[in-house]
């Protein structure tokens, strides 16, 4: 009796199995864009465009972040390791300017961006524009402007505090 127990315990884990039940699927969008800059390794092949074509995001717009607006941004150290480098604009003037200029540098650190405030696809198009080779996607930034405690854009986020200034 207490052998034919034994092997029940040691057989009882492989007959069972739990099953994953969604509980809630509130939408969203793919954060697989955001992520490329921390998954660069050397030596394995690109991946594919993170940005989503203008055709998909035909029907997610305007994108809107009510917390926050363009403004000056005061560095503030941050402790966010695994996070890579990531920038927040709008579809403003001053967003466009700073992405424009610090396109390279952009480039250079492997940042991906969000662009937290924009009315229409061909606005994204635009922002592209100004930056190629620069991966960004409309999103909204709400929960990074409540979690980071952030009011104006543009901003980059990395491991180690949040800056308007990019530095290659």
């Amino acid at each position: 009796m207490k052998k034919r127990f034994l092997i029940m315990c040691l057989f009882l884990p492989l007959t069972c199995h739990a099953e994953l039940n969604v509980l809630a699927d509130l939408g969203g969008e793919d954060a697989t864009p955001y992520f490329d800059g921390i998954n660069k390794q050397p030596g394995l092949p690109e991946a594919s465009p993170a940005t989503p074509p203008v055709s998909a995001m035909v029907a997610m717009f305007p994108i809107s972040t009510p917390e926050m607006t363009p403004g000056t941004v005061e560095n503030r150290p941050l402790q966010l390791p695994g996070i890579g480098v990531l920038f927040l604009i709008g579809d403003d003037e001053q967003s466009r300017y700073w992405l424009a200029e610090n396109a390279q540098a952009l480039i250079a650190r492997h940042a991906a961006g969000m662009i937290v405030s924009v009315d229409s696809a061909s606005a994204v198009e635009s922002l592209r524009d100004l930056a190629p080779g620069v991966p960004m996607a409309p999103a909204s930034g709400s929960e990074l402007a409540r979690r980071l405690q952030l009011r104006h854009y543009p901003v980059l986020i990395t491991d180690t505090g949040l800056s308007r200034q990019v530095w290659p």
